[in-house]
């Protein structure tokens, strides 16, 4: 197949045309090499996207923060919290922790 053969056929043709080869050109620069590239453009999708999935889990933390905090107002809730959480007492009381065989972290000889 010659030269001449090859510039007959109609794909080449088409493929040599001057507006094709710019726009070929054109799409290529922009999908890879543009500042503003396509690839730029699916990182940051993907970014924003889990972006939006850190923002939903602060707002849970936020609302159940908040709960605890209503919850905080009360003197009752707050010395059961203090009690149970920091292992606080009350002055002449004493405290017995009670631990349980699978809540503690033993290796077993087998």
């Amino acid at each position: 197949m010659g030269l001449k053969e090859l510039r007959n056929k109609k794909w080449f043709k088409v493929m040599t045309n001057m507006y094709v080869l710019v726009l070929t050109i054109f799409v290529i620069w922009m999908a890879f090499f543009d500042t503003n590239s396509f690839l730029i453009h699916w990182e940051l999708r993907k970014e924003i996207k889990k972006l939006e999935k850190q923002k939903e889990f602060l707002k849970d933390e936020i609302a159940k923060d908040k709960e605890i905090l209503e919850k905080m107002s009360d003197p009752e809730e707050m010395e059961k919290f203090a009690r149970e959480k920091y292992y606080m007492k009350k002055e002449n009381e004493e405290i017995f922790l009670i631990e349980y065989e699978d809540s503690l972290k033993i290796k077993k000889d087998e």
